[in-house]
């Protein structure tokens, strides 16, 4: 694009679109899908973002939810067959949002925001690592849950109160202090 006046509709919304996206969160790395595999690698020094269209999402869809379990390979009937399905764990969820002025309803996805400074270490009680004892558990890590000291955790909800993206963190914790007890009948 050498002239100005070249510049397409779409041109001019994806410019004002990384303006405001670096206005309102600075830090955050939005990639493009469909790059290699060494310019997809993890680096601590990045912070990944995910932006959803909410207008897109209908409140029967729910293709989200399940691409993420997928994905993290978490959520089998074996893993959530103690566990009702509204505190089944997960990273994303669906909500309903309502508009009290015109009724207006909108389906949105809600995530977990991996927190760089999580509020639900502040809180704990025992100064636990509740994301990192809940991540361990969702995948079945036992070492680590170990490591982190999991059975100190007396589940008093403190962190997913506190918790941002309102995660079921105790009940990712109560999975994994079960599957250590599991392990440890064997």
């Amino acid at each position: 694009m050498s002239n100005r006046a070249e510049m397409t509709r779409r041109d001019i919304l994806k410019s004002g679109a990384a303006a405001a996206t670096l206005t309102l969160a600075p830090g955050v790395t939005l990639m493009a899908f469909g790059g290699s595999a060494e310019a997809g690698a993890a680096d601590a020094g990045k912070r990944w973002g995910l932006l959803i269209d909410a207008s897109k999402c209908s409140s029967d869809c729910n293709d989200c939810v399940t691409a993420c379990k997928v994905e993290n390979g978490w959520g089998g009937e074996a893993e959530t067959e103690s566990i009702s399905g509204d505190q089944a764990p997960e990273w994303i969820r669906k909500v309903t949002l309502r508009e009290k002025e015109t009724g207006r309803e909108t389906s949105a996805p809600v995530m977990c925001q991996h927190c760089e400074n999580a509020p639900c270490v502040d809180v704990c009680p025992m100064n636990l690592v509740p994301t990192k004892l809940a991540a361990a558990s969702r995948f079945k890590d036992l070492n680590l849950a170990r490591r982190y000291n999991i059975n100190a955790c007396f589940e008093c909800g403190s962190c997913a109160f506190i918790c941002p993206a309102a995660l079921p963190l105790v009940q990712n914790i109560r999975t994994g202090k079960a599957l250590i007890a599991a392990e440890g009948k064997k």
